[in-house]
């Protein structure tokens, strides 16, 4: 009301011949009053969309099945250019570094069970590609690339983006790739249009929203440190039940698509035990696992979807 007033004397000032210019201003600061950045938010589709609709291989008749082979470890298998593996037929396990792609959500626990999903959304190629080339930079710290990862799911500017985490983006992905990331990309919304945007949307979605905006402004910032951006991404306390969740059990398998049954036990947001299992005959053997085209899917949709990994887990 006060800008209002400020320019009605403004117009009163300069007279009628500033009446089209008075118009423009009014028309300008009404359209600001009105903006809603969170529902421009809405409107787009997020950079990896996956959810737990995209989770459609469950195989629930194998519950409490483990295959009669004995357990190899993966790292056994022909690695392949991407990071992934050949497979053969067997029973296999990997330890590796998983990777949380849904801020503001829970970590793994209570028993939730996860699917195979693969990585969908306007950023899928470079999410997948960051996965992909970390496993020829053992350098890279399993931190940096969890940053650079939640800077994307964030939408934070590239441009802005802590001195350092410029850097790791540069070793894992290529100039057409860095262009790509400020696609999309939003600044810091102030507190006061977040919290205007966010009325009536379910609490779940709110603490998602909250968070990315939180790490917009962190990611940007080379005072914050991991443990307290950890702090925003990966929340505290007991899990509610989030809308459209599922009663899946811990342990349930997967059958993918080229033939092979794949299974996930998170212990963490970052790292997970991944059992794969491929059958005499299956079609799947000589074919790649890629574990950048893996995301472990919950049950429970108010825990993180966790992107999987090429890289073999070291406690830190």
């Amino acid at each position: 009301m006060k800008h209002i007033v400020t320019l009605l004397s403004a117009f009163c000032l300069f007279g009628l011949g500033a009446d089209a210019q008075f118009k423009n201003i009014l028309k300008k600061a009404a359209s600001e009053l009105d903006s809603n950045p969170v529902q421009d938010i809405l409107k787009k589709p997020a950079p990896i969309t996956t959810s737990l609709t995209d989770a459609r291989w469950a195989v629930d008749s194998l519950d409490q099945f483990t295959p009669r082979e004995a357990k190899r470890s993966l790292m056994t298998l022909q690695r392949t250019p991407n990071g992934g593996f050949v497979l053969q037929p067997g029973y296999y396990e990997l330890h590796d570094q998983s990777y949380c792609l849904k801020a503001g959500t829970h970590g793994p626990g209570g028993g939730d069970g996860y699917l195979f999903a693969p990585p969908l959304g306007p950023q899928e190629e470079v999410v997948k590609a960051i996965v992909r080339n970390s496993v020829n930079h053992p350098e890279i710290d399993q931190h940096d690339i969890q940053l650079l990862l939640w800077s994307i799911i964030a939408r934070a500017k590239f441009d802005d983006l802590q001195t350092k985490l410029k850097a790791v983006a540069a070793l894992l992905l290529t100039p057409k790739q860095l262009v790509q990331l400020n696609g999309g990309a939003i600044g810091l919304i102030p507190n006061a249009l977040m919290q205007k945007g966010m009325d009536g949307l379910p609490a779940g979605v709110k603490a998602v929203l909250e968070a990315e905006n939180q790490l917009r402004g962190m990611l940007t910032s080379a005072s914050s440190s991991y443990d307290e951006m950890e702090r925003v991404a990966v929340l505290a306390g007991l899990a509610p039940k989030g809308e459209g969740s599922l009663d899946i059990p811990s342990g349930r398998w997967s059958f993918h698509p080229d033939g092979y049954y794949v299974r996930y036990l998170p212990y963490s947001y970052t790292n997970t035990i991944v059992n794969i299992w491929v059958p005499q005959g299956s079609p799947a053997v000589g074919k790649e696992y890629d574990p950048a085209t893996h995301i472990a899917v919950p049950g429970n949709t108010a825990r993180q979807r966790l992107i999987q990994s090429g890289r073999a887990y070291q406690q830190q």
